[in-house]
């Protein structure tokens, strides 16, 4: 098998050599053009890419297609009365191009039929975004561009301008803001889009009047501004006109006055009116809904918040942002480990934080917030489309540290996210609704007894995520020949409804934390387990090999083995990989390591002979 391996890049390398002399060129005058001489990439000037280039780049799979179109494509329609058979085509001539219509000689190349649905939105909807600059005219441009892209997507953005080095309560300051509000619109017009300038005041100062009548439940804090429907006028007004509005931070007090307060405060004011304002209008509409209205859905589907620091700083990534934070389950985590330095250096992602929390509580479950540094605003592409980070939260650590993606300034996904906690006796299962999980998840129907006897002997612990949205089971099984059982991955489930929404990458990464991750500082995380604490197992699971996930198990796998029908798949426990490094030092590992030596074997003895959970 080797030779002929070799054989074959060989001769792979040579078709490559061949066209490599005629192609060097124009890829360089390709990579050329694309650069800017400037040596500052703060300040380098990009120029205008192709649109559908910046879609292609965000690489969407089908299912990201979906979900797009889920909130841009068009509504079903009812479908066509058809004819009577009697008067029906014959198939071969139905399928015929009539003659009065010849085919055009040469026509251009039809382009991917995902890239198709993506450049033709329908449904309009908002994104609530919080440019924080200050930002030279060079970033502001590359900011700009970015939004201009985005509403051709169809997601409109509804602005808010802040900028950190104005001082409040400065004699000029309302002039200074104004200006920064119509640099924004300048430089939007500049790329073709239509902007408008909202100057006056679109939120109240303080609580809204119902508030004093409950309290949040949720721990999460009331915004301390709030609109009234008439407050939306101005934004309702220029998103039918096809403008993007640009809103000054400024708030009507007590003494209706116009004052200017925390950007914060407005989106956190707008993101509450908004979807208030959305169920309103869709209590009105009722359920039929003209996808030629020229309304916008005013629920914001996306938090945008670009400033200059880029996202929230990670203690587990050595200061590189978080890239997918739940916040039910972390927000309270990441305040206890930022660092004192990176209020210096990050002095705005605390309170950029809490604003994701506070707009997130009442923005719809799919909705999600992303801070991005003004030298990663193309990412917004890529955000929208997919509603994924940069890179996988659940890649494992050191793939992580050695990605070239992951860099200060990649963006930091936030999601309203589930808790998570680890149940580690059969007693603690719901039964009812982990049986309504996995046979939603596996399409199967679980065969109970022999499921759940079989755990009462093995299982060592459970991890849900939220109310039985996802779950990974883990049992122990005995294995001769080792001293330790196999920490065996029994079954890992997400409802079909929590797929695509981040349930899987927080549900895995708990799942880290408590086997091959253990003992590690960056497995300290709160996830209703160990907390860090202990000594890692190898974690084992097998998989049927035409399982469309086997993808996506590969990638966060330390190996595999195929077997017939089924693949086996491990991943190595990471303080011990450690430990081994550091004792060869340079050396490196070796292909195989003495305590490796046979454990496929003995691995592969046990977990195929686990028997089946399912019906037949």
């Amino acid at each position: 098998m080797i030779p002929h391996a070799t054989c074959s890049r060989a001769v792979f390398a040579a078709s490559l050599k061949a066209k490599r002399s005629q192609t060097f060129k124009a890829f360089y005058a390709t990579i050329r053009g694309l650069r800017n001489p400037s040596p500052d990439p703060d300040e380098t000037s990009v120029p205008e890419h192709d649109f559908v280039l910046s879609i292609l780049r965000a690489n969407p799979s089908l299912r990201d297609t979906r979900s797009y179109l889920a909130s841009f494509g068009p509504r079903p329609q009812t479908p066509p009365v058809t004819a009577p058979a009697d008067i029906s085509l014959p198939p071969s001539q139905s399928t015929v191009q009539p003659p009065e219509q010849p085919i055009p000689a040469s026509e251009h190349p039809k382009p991917s039929p995902i890239v198709a649905s993506i450049l033709n939105p329908v449904v309009r909807r908002t994104a609530l975004v919080k440019i924080q600059g200050p930002f030279t005219d060079v970033q502001l441009d590359s900011i700009t561009r970015g939004l201009v892209y985005l509403e051709k997507l169809g997601l409109v953005s509804v602005i808010v301008v802040e900028n950190d080095d104005l001082p409040r309560g400065e004699l000029d300051e309302r002039a200074a803001i104004i200006e920064e509000t119509m640099r924004v619109v300048t430089s939007l017009e500049k790329h073709g889009a239509r902007a408008r300038p909202v100057v006056g005041a679109v939120v109240r100062l303080g609580p809204k009047p119902c508030d004093d009548e409950r309290l949040p439940d949720d721990g999460i804090a009331l915004p301390e501004a709030h609109t009234v429907p008439s407050d939306l006028i101005p934004i309702r007004s220029a998103l039918r006109a096809g403008e993007i509005p640009v809103i000054s931070p400024f708030a009507m007090d007590s003494f209706c006055r116009s004052i200017r307060i925390d950007a914060n405060d407005i989106i956190a004011g707008l993101a509450r009116g908004m979807v208030e304002a959305a169920a309103k209008d869709n209590s009105k509409r009722g359920d039929e809904r003209d996808d030629t209205s020229e309304d916008v859905d005013l629920t914001p589907l996306r938090l945008m918040i670009i400033n200059r620091e880029g996202g929230v700083p990670s203690y587990a990534r050595s200061g590189y942002p978080h890239l997918l934070i739940n916040l039910v389950s972390e927000y309270s985590h990441i305040h206890d480990t930022f660092h004192q330095p990176w209020h210096h250096s990050h002095p705005t992602a605390l309170s950029n934080l809490s604003l994701a929390r506070t707009c997130l509580a009442y923005m719809p479950p799919t909705s999600s917030a992303v801070m991005v540094s003004h030298r990663s605003s193309s990412s917004l592409i890529a955000n929208l489309i997919t509603n994924k980070p940069a890179v996988s939260s659940s890649l494992p650590h050191a793939l992580l540290q050695g990605n070239r993606k992951l860099t200060p300034h990649t963006p930091t996904l936030l999601r309203r996210g589930l808790p998570i906690q680890v149940l580690r006796n059969v007693s603690d299962i719901d039964r009812t609704k982990l049986n309504a999980l996995l046979e939603q998840s596996f399409k199967k129907t679980l065969e109970q007894d022999r499921f759940y006897g079989r755990l009462e002997k093995t299982l060592d612990y459970v991890i849900l995520a939220g109310d039985y949205a996802g779950a990974a089971i883990v049992t122990k099984e005995p294995c001769p020949g080792l001293e330790a059982p196999i920490t065996y991955l029994d079954k890992f489930a997400v409802l079909p409804s929590h797929q695509g929404d981040g349930t899987v990458d927080f549900l895995w990464v708990a799942l880290h934390d408590e086997s091959y991750g253990l003992g590690l500082p960056f497995s300290a995380n709160p996830n209703g387990g160990k907390g860090g604490k202990g000594e890692g197992q190898d974690l084992v699971w097998r998989s049927r090999a035409d399982n469309p996930v086997n993808k996506w198990y590969f990638e966060r796998s330390s190996g595999h083995l195929r077997m017939g029908s089924w693949v086996l798949f491990w991943c190595d426990a990471e303080k011990r990989l450690e430990i081994e490094k550091g004792r060869r030092g340079s050396s490196g590992l070796s292909h195989v390591e003495d305590w490796e030596e046979g454990r496929l074997v003995k691995w592969a003895d046990v977990v195929f002979k686990i028997p089946g959970s399912w019906r037949k």
